[in-house]
């Protein structure tokens, strides 16, 4: 039901997002200033500037990370607690020069706009957004236990599906905390591209990819600006230990597709899946061409793309297909980080090989793997001059 309310996780940092833009707006917060002039003991706060924890270009390790985390994070802490995580952690690379996803980075924009704002960040949101945009239905996880309509959350653990637990308010906070039903997201989403909450010209900055070292991200200011079919999608994604969920516009369709899921259980999330496979289904033509093969296709490449692929999702590596480089890194870690993001998609239903190029030493073969419905990962790799597999890349 559309009524249902389901925890949204990282869908929160649209919000958390949107407010520091308010505030920017305001002349209270200035975007390109260093984060230390705002919170000057947070981590490489003189380093970082807060346009760039917006849109996950800082640096920042990630807070929400190690191997006890599904514990840790049921626990109550507080803001310092979760700083002390990371703290003492180098950054993972010069600021602004790449993109990598940060919860890090949203903690602390929580915490800058208390500063700013002189407000509790729950209380922020509930005045500045949900009253506003007509939300009588988004709450923070709390309040879970004392809702009527709430999904429980579930997710396989040792080959079982188990009610799954709840990360806690403060563990998630402003990086992701809130509840909410679909009709509930279809309000922020209307308000927020009407221009109710932030300008439009403010919009337009969260909807421009980030730039980069080499090229732009595929992120803007809270809202993930890419493609799924080779056709523009602007929106975020969401999963807690319990959920998962996607807020996907497709601009050039004027179409919002929003899914919740009572499954935590992560590649291919359930949310996106559903967002895709009805995507699919509006416009199937589209999805035709999408995925449509190119001719120039090697079979023995292919051959060679497929077992690797089945060694990814395995954890286990065949040292003669390998450079002994690439061998090197799939002994120490990287085998196994790999059967944990591909091996839940399952076996592959099909490669289709879309494209190539040659650069020194490095001839790269690009293939769609299809997966079923709304289940697709654009897979590359890259051969040396003897045959030798020495990279690997996945996603656009």
């Amino acid at each position: 039901m559309a009524t249902t309310r389901y925890e949204i996780g990282s869908i929160t940092k649209q919000f958390t997002a949107a407010a520091i833009l308010q505030l920017a707006e305001a002349g209270k917060i200035d975007l390109d200033a260093k984060v230390a002039a705002y919170l000057p003991l947070a981590p490489h706060a003189g380093e970082i500037t807060v346009r760039q924890l917006l849109s996950h270009t800082s640096g920042l390790p990630d807070y929400f990370d190690g191997p006890t985390i599904e514990v840790e994070a049921t626990k109550p802490t507080t803001f310092d607690q979760l700083i002390s995580r990371v703290k003492n952690k180098p950054l993972d690379f010069p600021p602004g020069t790449q993109w990598s996803y940060s919860n890090t980075g949203y903690i602390l924009l929580g915490r800058l706009i208390e500063v700013a704002s002189q407000d509790d960040y729950k209380h922020y949101v509930r005045t500045h957004f949900l009253g506003p945009a007509g939300m009588t239905n988004t709450f923070t996880v709390s309040e879970e236990f004392k809702l009527p309509n709430m999904a429980i959350g579930y997710w396989h653990k040792d080959g079982r599906l188990q009610r799954a637990a709840v990360i806690h308010d403060s563990f998630g906070w402003s990086a992701g905390n809130l509840i909410s039903t679909v009709d509930d997201l279809e309000k922020w989403n209307r308000a927020l591209r009407d221009g109710k909450i932030v300008s439009r010209k403010t919009y337009s900055l969260m909807t421009t990819p980030a730039v980069i070292e080499k090229g732009a991200a595929n992120y803007g200011l809270g809202l993930f600006v890419e493609s799924f079919d080779n056709q523009p999608r602007i929106g975020h994604t969401g999963g807690s230990f319990g959920f998962t969920t996607a807020n996907e516009y497709f601009p050039k369709q004027d179409v919002q597709i929003i899914a919740f899921t009572n499954s935590g259980d992560g590649s291919p999330e359930p949310g996106e899946r559903i967002t895709n496979a009805i995507f699919e289904d509006l416009f199937p033509e589209i999805a035709r061409n999408a995925h449509r093969g190119i001719p120039g296709e090697s079979p023995a490449v292919t051959a060679l793309v497929k077992d690797f692929f089945a060694q990814l999702q395995s954890g286990t590596e065949k040292s003669s297909d390998l450079t002994a480089q690439m061998d090197a890194k799939m002994k120490d870690g990287l085998a196994k980080r790999m059967l944990k993001q591909f091996g839940p998609f399952g076996a592959p239903a099909k490669f289709v090989f879309q494209a190539q190029r040659t650069d020194p030493g490095a001839h790269w073969y690009y293939y769609l793997i299809d997966f079923g419905p709304g289940a697709s990962l654009y897979f590359g790799v890259s051969l040396d001059d003897n045959h030798k597999i020495n990279h690997f890349s996945f996603g656009k």
